[in-house]
């Protein structure tokens, strides 16, 4: 029996879907913001794509393409309106002791 390819957008349908994966990711990048970016590259696929968000996000396509590459360090007000435009907010808690 062949095993079926995995991928994350397919299960990233609601807004809550959506945070969920964003905070996993963020709890496992070990501070590296771009492998958030590779996680907001999987929502972009599960929302139309890169060229969807940039349109909402009112980001240059290719720009946004080469962020979501996982090959640049994010700008914060990049990942605000691209959090944004995927239905998301950032937001700060305390840590847990």
């Amino acid at each position: 029996m062949p095993v079926k390819e995995h991928r994350a957008s397919d299960y990233l349908k609601t807004p809550e879907d959506i945070a969920a994966y964003l905070n996993a990711a963020i709890e496992e990048f070990e501070g590296d913001p771009r492998l958030l970016m590779k996680a907001f590259r999987n929502v972009a696929a599960a929302q139309g794509g890169v060229s969807e968000i940039a349109r909402r996000a009112d980001i240059d396509r290719v720009g946004l393409s080469r962020g979501l590459s996982g090959k640049r360090d994010p700008r914060l007000g990049t990942v605000t309106k691209i959090a944004s435009a995927c239905g998301v907010r950032l937001r700060f808690v305390a840590p847990s002791r």
